[in-house]
């Protein structure tokens, strides 16, 4: 099993951006805040396609000194595709062994990610829940994702 979960997008603005999806009929679905990571997810999809084909939205909340977010140029506000898998690790390995680099490895067995030829980030999340295993689990980051 493979399902497109979304498209990872960084926003300057959270709330000019979700009025600006707003127009062309995108509702939020899901919005999570984490104090710690200093970050805010808001998760838009047209009507009905909640958990079909979502945007996320991440604004990065400006550092404690005051100063502001990073803004990003260049494309770089273009996060990442996001695909659940039925076997992360096996998904993992599958890659691994046609010579693809792990960027960032399942070693929670939730979450893993790797980039395209392209250099496109993608996320690979587990359906469900698997036990921490090695050689994921102290494997370490390689790169960016």
């Amino acid at each position: 099993m493979l399902k497109y979960l979304h498209t990872m997008i960084r926003v300057a603005d959270l709330d000019a951006t979700i009025a600006f999806f707003g127009l062309i009929g995108l509702e939020e679905v899901k919005r999570k805040e984490s104090e710690q990571g200093r970050f805010t997810l808001v998760f838009l999809a047209a009507p009905g396609q909640k958990d079909v084909a979502e945007v996320e939205l991440t604004y990065n909340w400006p550092a404690e000194d005051g100063s502001a977010p990073e803004v990003y140029t260049g494309g770089r506000n273009f996060g990442h595709l996001a695909y659940r898998v039925d076997d992360i690790y096996a998904t993992c390995q599958k890659l691994m062994d046609a010579g693809v680099t792990i960027n960032r490895p399942p070693r929670d067995g939730h979450m893993a990610f790797v980039r395209s030829p392209d250099g496109i980030s993608i996320e690979l999340l587990q359906d469900g829940y698997l036990e921490p295993q090695e050689p994921w689990a102290s494997m370490e980051n390689t790169g960016s994702w």
